[in-house]
């Protein structure tokens, strides 16, 4: 009886095998599949007594929920063992009891955001150290934590401008100085193409010619009027000049030529 119990047994082992291994190959997938990558800097200086915020970024490829949790931890200078000192889960704090932390710690940042960050208050020589952030999102567990190597100094002792802030500017400053320059040659091309193009026109050119009137005197004007009073179905006369000063066309009327009027009226 007992034979049979343990084949029946070693039976249902063998069954359940299949589905065991079929189980585990999928949990094995999935883990393949999730991942989480957590974004930190590198250093950061905090002046001794200020207010410090430990920044930390994370990405993951599932939506963050009541299983996400944050756990910080601390490196002295100079050891190689770490020390857990705050955890963040379900919208709750929980404080560890490693002394130099002690109603120092405060949560700054916003799971929902893909932000892990909190604030040290007070901050000494004693917290010189490497701050280590850990980020779990289900099933999204696995991940290498962000490393923040922190230098507590004092406050004459801050870099004027950390590496970041000199690369950017130095960033912005070259690419600024590209656009410009771009646009500069630009215009200079546009301006070049423009004076190529155009052809203009001489005061030999797409002019007909015109017989100019010789001036008539005040006498002699009056003398035309008498004359072209006579005539039976003369139009009027307008004697003008059509400038072409500078070598520009121009249809302007010379206001310095004399322009008659002649009304003939049919006698």
């Amino acid at each position: 009886m007992a034979a049979r119990v343990g084949a029946g047994a070693g039976a249902g082992a063998g069954r359940a095998a299949p589905w065991t291994c079929a189980l585990l190959a999928l949990g094995f997938v999935t883990t393949g599949v999730a991942a989480l990558e957590v974004y930190t800097p590198k250093e950061i200086f905090v002046a001794n007594g200020t207010q410090g915020k430990l920044s930390c970024k994370f990405k993951s490829t599932n939506m963050t929920g009541t299983l996400t949790s944050v756990t910080w931890s601390f490196q002295p200078q100079g050891t190689d063992t770490s020390v857990s000192f705050f955890h963040y889960s379900q919208g709750q704090v929980y404080l560890g009891n490693y002394a130099p932390f002690k109603g120092r710690i405060s949560w700054a940042g916003d799971l929902n955001k893909k932000d892990a960050s909190i604030y040290i208050e007070n901050m000494q020589f004693t917290h010189n150290g490497t701050y280590i952030c850990d980020v779990k999102n289900p099933p999204d567990i696995v991940a290498q934590p962000g490393h923040i190597r922190l230098y507590v100094v004092e406050r004459e002792n801050l870099p004027v401008f950390p590496v970041w802030v000199v690369v950017g500017i130095v960033s912005a400053v070259v690419l600024g100085l590209t656009l410009l320059i771009g646009l500069v040659l630009l215009v200079l091309h546009r301006r070049r193409n423009f004076k190529r193009d155009y052809t203009g026109c001489s005061t030999s050119e797409g002019l007909t010619p015109v017989k100019q009137a010789p001036r008539k005197g005040p006498s002699d004007t009056e003398g035309l009027v008498k004359t072209l009073s006579t005539g039976s179905h003369q139009g009027p006369i307008i004697y003008a000049q059509l400038e072409h000063s500078g070598g520009h066309c121009s249809d302007k009327i010379n206001k310095a030529e004399s322009v008659v009027y002649a009304d003939i009226r049919k006698n």
